[in-house]
């Protein structure tokens, strides 16, 4: 057993930077960790110093999926059902969080662990990244929402090729796949999403919280639906002190400096 917490934060410039950290079982996560992640996902989406969140590994590794192992030594284990929506929970929080969110991966990602990186926003990848929905190779089928952004992100057909060989695949056919936004050298990772992550956390809050709904929710829209939820969204940027920000920045040739506040009397 070990002192050290299952889940390291560290803020910077307005950056959350959370590593799961259980090297030792490549950050598998157990009931400790999956509790840990979701309380730490629930706070940063109400932390208005929070700008952009970035998930990460320790020791080399983004994540080795669920510690199926830890439900050995539970004495009385909660249903199935309710386990999994705990699970869902975390799911839901880390898609609908109203802040950028980047997945940085070296080493293994996968099952839960590689769809726990696809439910962020933005993905960088080492060549050292190796990815696979393990899930059939356990008797399992596709969770912490797999079913739901394969297909979007891939298309059907490969979706279903990568759930039901559940075979590993690199960085490189992850990123002709489109599934890994970014390759970059492994030397040059920490320095890559450390810029990447001021990039995001200095753009206008509450419009960035609307460019991921607004994209989330449009997958399943109709265009009408669309651009009804823009008009709605554009008018709430209308009413925060940033646009005007924006405007008076081009104007004097420099960069604006956004915070999100409420501008209406």
């Amino acid at each position: 057993m070990s002192d050290e917490p299952v889940l390291l934060s560290e803020r910077t410039e307005g950056v959350l930077t959370l590593t799961l950290n259980r090297p030792r079982r490549k950050n598998a996560l157990d009931p400790v960790l999956w509790s840990a992640l979701g309380e730490a996902l629930a706070g940063a989406g109400t932390d208005p110093d929070v700008r952009a969140v970035v998930l990460t590994g320790a020791g080399g590794d983004f994540c080795a999926g669920a510690d199926l192992s830890a439900r050995a030594g539970e004495s009385a284990p909660p249903h199935p059902l309710h386990r999994m929506r705990k699970i869902n929970d975390i799911a839901l929080l880390l898609h609908e969080l109203p802040k950028p969110t980047v997945a940085k991966v070296d080493g293994v990602a996968v099952g839960a662990g590689w769809n726990l990186a696809l439910g962020c926003d933005l993905v960088v990848a080492s060549p050292r990244a190796r990815f696979s929905q393990i899930f059939a190779r356990r008797g399992l089928s596709v969770d912490f929402g797999g079913s739901w952004q394969l297909p979007r992100l891939v298309g059907l057909q490969q979706a279903k090729r990568l759930a039901l060989l559940a075979e590993m695949i690199d960085a490189a056919e992850a990123e002709r796949l489109g599934l890994v936004t970014w390759l970059v050298a492994a030397e040059e990772l920490d320095a890559f999403v450390a810029d990447l992550g001021r990039r995001l956390a200095a753009g206008p809050p509450v419009a960035q919280a609307q460019n991921k709904a607004l994209l989330n929710e449009g997958v399943d829209r109709t265009l009408r639906d669309a651009l009804t939820n823009e008009a709605r969204a554009q008018t709430v940027n209308f009413a925060t002190q940033d646009a005007p920000a924006a405007l008076a920045a081009f104007n004097e040739k420099r960069e604006p400096e956004f915070t999100g506040e409420w501008a209406v009397k």
